[in-house]
């Protein structure tokens, strides 16, 4: 388990970054996997989802996860919706007390929001896709439909490190077309591969929306025995992934 130094000083939050340690799963599923996604049993992942709710002291029916397909959909979970059996898109924002958002994760950046003036939480997954195509905005602008003085602090967790995250000239063009300025998160690697530098790319468009950011800064590719990994998966061939989760709470 991790956690941010400074949302650790935050009395009116809980949170955590969860590695894969712990849990009942087995297998490529070894230890706390949260993927409702995945083809694990069942059984275990809501083991293992339980076992997050008791740490972040509250009940498996107001943990919230999503739906997440890499998009830029944000929802806003109140009383009205809290009771919904889905959600679906890549971000939550609460003002519920005592339920917990959480995001799941296998090499995504998980991000952890709370505004302090107006005590809301929120969560992001933010893979390249839901990075680029918005999703960071999109979570913003919904906060300003709650309150629009705010005061929002970030912590991007866990996700794939720089060094590790190879991609070929077709992504690096797909990203300089839309700004040139986008050369800076690349470095190349050989002539067909590059290196995208992932947690930089959102770290950058969390500073530009003028929030405060620290990091819980973990490669999960290189790191086998801490994280789950949807590239190091593929890489050795595995038929499926775990995902570690991410998870914030308002105290009641």
């Amino acid at each position: 388990m991790f956690y941010s130094k400074r949302f650790k000083k935050f009395k009116n939050i809980k949170h955590c970054f969860f590695s894969r340690k712990g849990g009942v799963s087995k297998g490529i599923y070894k230890g706390l996997n949260c993927g409702k996604g995945s083809k694990d049993k069942k059984k275990n992942v809501y083991k293992n989802l339980s076992l997050v709710s008791n740490k972040m002291k509250t009940s498996l029916n107001r943990l919230y996860l999503m739906h997440q397909t890499h998009s830029n959909k944000v929802l806003i979970i109140n009383k009205r919706n809290k009771d919904l059996k889905k959600f679906n898109s890549d971000a939550l924002i609460t003002k519920l007390k005592g339920v917990a958002l959480g995001v799941v994760t296998a090499d995504c950046v998980p991000i952890i929001l709370y505004d302090v003036k107006n005590q809301i939480i929120a969560c992001i997954h933010a893979g390249w896709k839901g990075a680029s195509s918005g999703i960071i905005e999109n979570t913003f602008k919904k906060f300003k439909t709650l309150n629009s003085k705010n005061k929002i602090f970030a912590s991007i967790g866990p996700c794939i490190g720089k060094k590790s995250y190879e991609v070929d000239i077709d992504f690096y063009k797909k990203f300089i077309f839309k700004s040139k300025k986008n050369k800076k998160y690349f470095l190349k690697k050989n002539d067909n591969k590059k290196l995208f530098n992932l947690r930089k790319y959102v770290n950058d468009k969390l500073t530009k929306l003028n929030v405060k950011v620290d990091h819980v800064n973990y490669d999960t590719f290189r790191q086998k025995s801490r994280f789950f990994s949807y590239r190091r998966s593929q890489k050795l061939q595995e038929k499926d992934y775990g995902r570690c989760i991410s998870v914030i709470s308002l105290n009641q």
